[in-house]
C-alpha cells in the first residue's frame, strides 16, 4: 500500500472512543515513572483494585494482564495530581515495541503509510485515550491528536503523553526520522511531515512477520470486540480475578455496584456473569493448551481458578457440549 504525495487520503481510527480494554504495559509505563518521581507502585495502584504483581510481572508471568480503560485512568488521575502536568515527559517512555504484537506489525510493515495503517487498524491494541487520525493532503501528511472527548480533569496530561507518544513511534519507524514537526492546538495536538516521507521503506520490514503480528493482533481483538459496554469491563475484570476463581462479588465491587444490579445490567446486554466468566475460561484454557505452551493441565487449570486438572477437563467437556448444542 503506498501514496503518492499528490494524492488525498485520511486515515480513522477504528476505535469510535477511548473506553477499550487495554494490555497492563500501559500501566507497567506509568509505574515505572511514578517509581522514578518516588512513587510506590501501592500508592500509584491505589483505587484500580490491581496488585503490583498484577503489572510488574515480579513473578516472571508468562501473560500480560488486560486492564479497563477507567482502571489506567485512575493512575493517571493519580500521577496528574501527585506529580503535576507530566504527560509529556511519560510520553518520551514509549516506542513502539512497547505494544507488543501491535508494535511489531508496524515495525514490520513496507512503508511508513503501511504502518500508519497498522497504528489506526488495531488502535485498540495501544493505550491511547486521544485517538489519533491522519490526513494527506498535497506535500503534507497531519496526524491529529485531539482531546475533545477526555475528561477535563486529565486532558492536558493524556493529549501531551499520547501525542508525543505518536511522534515517537513514527521517528522510530525510519533511520533519521520522518522529520515531523509537533504543534499544540486548544484541545489536541497536530504532528506534520511531508508526505514524501510514507513511501519510505522501513528497515525492520518483512512480509512474513507482519503477517504473523496482523494475525495475533486480529485475534486479541477479535476476542475484545467481541463485547462491549459492561460486559467488555466484566470480561477483563474476571481475567485478572481468574486465579483466585473471579467472584462474581469482587468483580461487583470492582465496578461499585451490587452483584443483583451487575446481574441486571448485563442481562439487559444479552449475557450473565456465569456465560462471560466460561467465555474467559475456554478462550484461556485454549490459548494456553493448544498453542506452544508447554504448561502442564494442572497449572492451567490453577491459572484458570479450577481446584486440579480433573475440573478443568470437566468444565472443557461442558464447553465442547454446549458448543455443539
Amino acid at each position: 500500500m503506498s501514496a503518492s504525495p499528490s494524492r488525498s487520503q485520511r486515515l480513522d481510527p477504528v476505535a469510535q472512543d477511548w473506553d477499550f480494554p487495554r494490555s497492563s504495559t500501559g500501566l507497567r509505563v506509568l509505574l515505572a515513572f511514578a517509581g522514578d518521581a518516588g512513587l510506590s507502585p501501592r500508592t500509584t495502584l491505589l483505587g484500580t483494585g490491581l496488585r503490583a504483581d498484577d503489572v510488574l510481572d515480579t513473578e516472571g508471568r508468562d501473560r500480560a494482564v488486560e486492564v479497563t480503560a477507567a482502571q489506567e485512568l485512575r493512575v493517571v488521575r493519580t500521577l496528574h495530581r501527585r506529580l503535576g502536568e507530566v504527560g509529556a515527559r511519560v510520553g518520551e517512555r514509549y516506542e513502539a515495541a512497547t505494544f507488543g504484537a501491535f508494535g511489531y506489525a508496524m515495525l514490520a510493515s513496507p512503508t511508513v503509510l503501511d504502518a500508519m495503517s497498522v497504528a489506526v487498524s488495531y488502535i485498540d491494541l495501544s493505550n491511547t485515550f486521544a485517538l489519533p487520525r491522519a490526513e494527506i493532503e498535497g506535500d503534507r501528511a497531519v496526524v491529529t491528536v485531539s482531546g475533545d472527548r477526555l475528561p477535563d480533569d486529565v486532558r492536558r496530561f493524556l493529549v501531551e503523553r499520547d501525542a508525543v507518544a505518536v511522534r515517537r513511534v513514527l521517528e522510530s519507524l525510519v533511520p533519521g526520522g520522518v522529520g515531523s514537526a509537533l504543534t499544540w492546538t486548544r484541545s489536541g495536538a497536530s504532528i506534520v511531515f511531508g508526505a514524501d516521507q510514507l513511501d519510505r521503506p522501513l528497515p525492520e520490514r518483512s512480509p512474513q512477520r507482519q503477517a504473523l503480528a496482523a494475525q495475533v493482533c486480529s485475534d486479541i481483538v477479535g476476542a475484545r470486540r467481541a463485547r462491549t459496554g459492561l460486559a467488555q469491563d466484566v470480561r477483563v475484570l474476571i481475567t485478572q480475578r481468574l486465579e483466585r476463581g473471579a467472584p462474581m462479588g469482587e468483580v461487583a465491587s470492582a465496578l461499585a455496584v451490587g452483584e443483583r444490579t451487575l446481574r441486571r445490567r448485563l442481562r439487559v446486554e444479552g449475557t450473565g456473569y456465569q456465560e462471560l466468566l466460561d467465555e474467559v475460561r475456554c478462550s484461556m484454557a485454549s490459548a494456553l493448551l493448544n498453542g506452544r505452551s508447554t504448561m502442564p493441565v494442572a497449572a492451567v487449570a490453577a491459572r484458570l481458578g479450577y481446584a486440579d486438572a480433573a475440573a478443568l477437563a470437566h468444565a472443557r467437556a461442558r464447553w465442547r457440549r454446549t458448543a455443539v448444542g
